[in-house]
This record gives C-alpha cells, structure tokens and sequence, in this order.
C-alpha cells in the first residue's frame, strides 16, 4: 500500500503540465497514432497547459493585490483565511488516504464505458485531488470513511455524465471535436438550469451576448485588449489605486486577456490529431460509438467570457464578503472565481449577460459554503502538517467547486435530514438538468454530432 502511494506521489509532483501528456500520449499511441505525431501532440499540449498556468498566475499576482487594497482601504477584517485552489489541492494530497481515489475512479469509469452508461473517458488525473477533497471533509463531518468514499463514487458518476452533456458545447466553443471537461466546478450548472430556461422565456436574454456578438456591437471596445483594459483600469479605481496604479493594471489585465485566446490555439493544434486518431479507432472498432476524452478546464480558457464575467464579479465578492451576516471568508486566492465562469460559459453558451447575472446571484452561496468548510479545511492543513495557520484564524478557500454538492452529502451523511433533503434535490436537479440539456442539444446542434464541425475547426483545419 505504502509503495503504490509513494508512486501516486511521485507522479503528481510532476504536475499538471506533465503527466497529463504523459497520458495523452499513452492514448494517442493506443488509437495507432505514428510515434513522432503522438509525442509531437503530447508535448504541444504540456506546453498549452504550462502556457496556461503562466497566464493565469500572472493574472492573479495583478488583481490579487487590488482585492487586498479595497480590503485594507475598507477596513475589512474577517477571520477566515483564503487560500484558493491551490492551498486546498497542496493539503489535500498530503492526505494519507488521497491515493485511493485513483483506481476508484478509474474503475468506476472502465465499467461505465464497458456497459455505455457514458461517452466519457475522464483521463483528468489531476483534478483527482478535487474527489480527494470531498472524501477528506465527508469523513471529518460523518465520522466515517466508507461512506465518504460512497460521495466519492456519487460524484465520479455524475462528472462522467455532465462530462457526455459539455461535449458538444465545448465543439461549439473551441472548436475542437471529441473532449469534453468531466469538472465537478461545472456541477452546479445543474442547478441553475431552471433559472436559465426561465430566463429563455425572455426576449432580451436570448439575444446573442458572446465575445464576438458584443465586438460586432461595441466594435474595439469589445476587443480582448481594450476590454481588458478598460475593466483592469476601473478595478484599480475602485481599489484606491490611483491613476498611475490604475494604467498599470489596466495594461497586465489587457496582456492577460490578449495572451489567453493565444495560449488556447495550443490545445486545439494538440488535441485534433488526437481527437482524429481515436475517432478512427472507435470506428474500427466500435462502429460509431462516440467517445470523449474528459480533460481539465483549461481548453476552454481561450474563451473571454470567462475571464471578463470572473473579472467583473470581483467587486461583488468584497462587497458580500462585507454586508453578509455570518460570513468569515474575504476572497483572495479565490478571488478569480473560475468555479463558476467555466460552469456557466458551457450552460449559457458563452451569454456574457446571464454570466455575470449567474455569477452574482451565486456568490453568496460561495462564501456560505467557505465558511462551513473552513474549520475542517483549517483541521485538515493542520493534522498533516501541509500549511501553518496562525492561531485565532482559520483556512479555507472562497470559491470551493462543486460546494454545494459537498454541503449537502456531508450533512446527509452526518445523519441530518435536512441533509437528505438536499441530496435528494441535488440529484433531481442533476437528473432534470442532464436530460433537459441533452433534449436541448439534440434541437440546437442537430441530431447527427458528427456532421457538426464549427467553422473555428474548420478554419484551423485548412490552415
């Protein structure tokens, strides 16, 4: 046992932007992909994701300390600590029990697509530490482990099913056939559903609201740069910069956001021969069986919606960080809230209006959340000695993914009605969601996938 979790270990230091190529080479070499084109492919996407997290990074080390200003400029003071994503993955690995994750998915997903209860093949192993997670705080609020590993199981399956639904809105998005992202962030767009198709039912909110409806519109003010510009400029104002500060920010927000569509071209020309090898395979094979690759958000970030709704969400989160009663989270490493933006770009199409609506009316669910989490995160960083945290404060992260789903099986699970209650809603609305949207997509794209290629594909293909 000691040896398979010192291996697990070893690989996940390695990181994001190398075993997952690792891993997509291993699939491309098994759908008969020449050698040469497989560790071409392999590498081009390991350079994608590092892109991508440069990118990222560098975006967060600019807005982070404007959030820290307004905080400061206000006299904010709140007692919970956040330390984003990252934080949460690092003490979540440290977990002694977070290596068996691994084959329970990887089981779980080999007998779904054995007996085609999904398209997915979810070969996101990083993202493994986000299941982790749910284990860690399920056992800590429960008291038991076996039935933290039941939510486990739970949320395997309905990754890999939300997973069979993003495929074809990623298509429509990227650009790139045959992926899909199977992230429980973009779980809790089974529970805005309803509020989207009511919103369907008014005329204004159906009108096209993309990146590129609103350069048609607003011309250059709608342009990555510009726009960057202009909202990284207002930040900075509202900050208590200045307007030297300001100009500054304005111009590493622009950088960002003219960077991000530049780095996505990488997955796209990594990814498409891949895409076309197992595509063949399965149809060699398989007949026409439709399989996706399940990979992490990242293959979606060229897409400016997401950054500009999280970039214009930040003001709302200080804001209901300060007014809500019985909050203790002030955003700072969350503060770029991607566990919302990516779930609702897929549910919107890319509405930048029902976004930033979306994003809004969530955010007090997000800090709630936080703040019921943070005395088990706070124990958890604790008890493995990962991250210190001074006395009298607490550890937690602003945006946790998929927390809702987390609050409810852990209250059900601790033997709560109210608990159940939840789950048992949660799991209506997922199954509402998941066959609603697939009766949504089947009258948007058509009923033939495969004849549905976007001209994005189309256009990169020719190049």
């Amino acid at each position: 046992m000691e040896v398979l979790q010192h291996v697990v270990q070893y690989v996940l230091n390695m990181g994001a932007s190398v075993f997952v190529p690792i891993i997509m080479l291993i699939i491309g070499i098994c759908a008969r992909m020449k050698l040469r084109e497989a560790i071409g492919a392999a590498i081009i996407f390991g350079v994608a994701f590092a892109g991508m997290n440069l990118v990222v990074g560098y975006m967060l080390d600019a807005i982070s300390p404007a959030a820290q200003s307004f905080a400061k400029n206000t006299g904010i003071s709140l007692t919970a600590i956040d330390g984003g994503w990252t934080t949460a993955a690092s003490i979540t690995w440290a977990w002694p029990l977070a290596f068996l994750v691994f084959p329970l998915q990887i089981a779980i997903n080999i007998v779904m697509l054995l007996f085609k209860w999904t398209k997915t093949l979810n070969v996101d192993m990083w993202n493994v530490w986000g299941k982790c997670f749910v284990a860690v705080m399920i056992s800590y609020i429960s008291g038991s482990i076996y039935l933290a590993f039941v939510v486990v199981a739970i949320q395997v399956v309905v990754e890999l099913k939300i997973g069979d639904i993003w495929g074809r809105e990623i298509e429509d998005l990227t650009g790139i056939p045959g992926v899909t992202v199977p992230h429980h962030m973009t779980l809790i767009a089974s529970l805005l559903y309803p509020i989207d198709k009511l919103l369907d039912k008014v005329p204004f909110m159906n009108k096209k609201m993309d990146a590129e409806a609103l350069k048609e519109k607003l011309g250059v003010f709608a342009e990555n740069h510009v726009m960057g510009a202009i909202i990284g400029f207002l930040l900075g104002l509202v900050a208590g910069y200045g307007i030297s500060k300001s100009l500054i920010l304005a111009i590493q927000a622009a950088t960002a956001l003219t960077l991000f569509p530049m780095v996505s071209k990488l997955f796209m020309q990594a990814l498409s021969p891949i895409s076309e090898a197992i595509s063949e395979f399965m149809r060699k094979h398989f007949g026409d069986r439709e399989i996706f690759i399940g990979l992490d958000w990242p293959i979606l970030a060229g897409r400016n919606e997401i950054w500009v709704s999280a970039i214009i969400l930040i003001p709302f989160e200080l804001l209901f960080a300060v007014i809500l009663p019985g909050n203790k989270v002030l955003p700072f490493g969350g503060i770029i809230n991607l566990s919302i933006a990516v779930a609702v770009v897929l549910l919107t199409r890319g509405n930048l209006l029902r976004m930033i609506i979306y994003g809004i009316v969530t955010t007090p669910v997000f800090l709630y959340i936080a703040t019921f989490f943070s005395p088990y995160i706070t124990r958890l960083a604790q008890e493995t000695g990962a991250v210190k945290v001074a006395e009298g404060t607490m550890l937690t992260w602003s945006t946790i993914e998929n927390g809702e789903f987390k609050f409810a099986f852990a209250e059900a699970m601790a033997g709560k009605w109210w608990g159940m209650l939840l789950s048992v809603l949660w799991l209506a609305l997922f199954a509402l969601f998941y066959y609603g949207r697939k009766k949504d997509n089947a009258a948007y794209f058509g009923q033939n996938h495969n004849e549905y290629v976007t001209d994005a594909f189309k256009e990169e293909q020719s190049l």
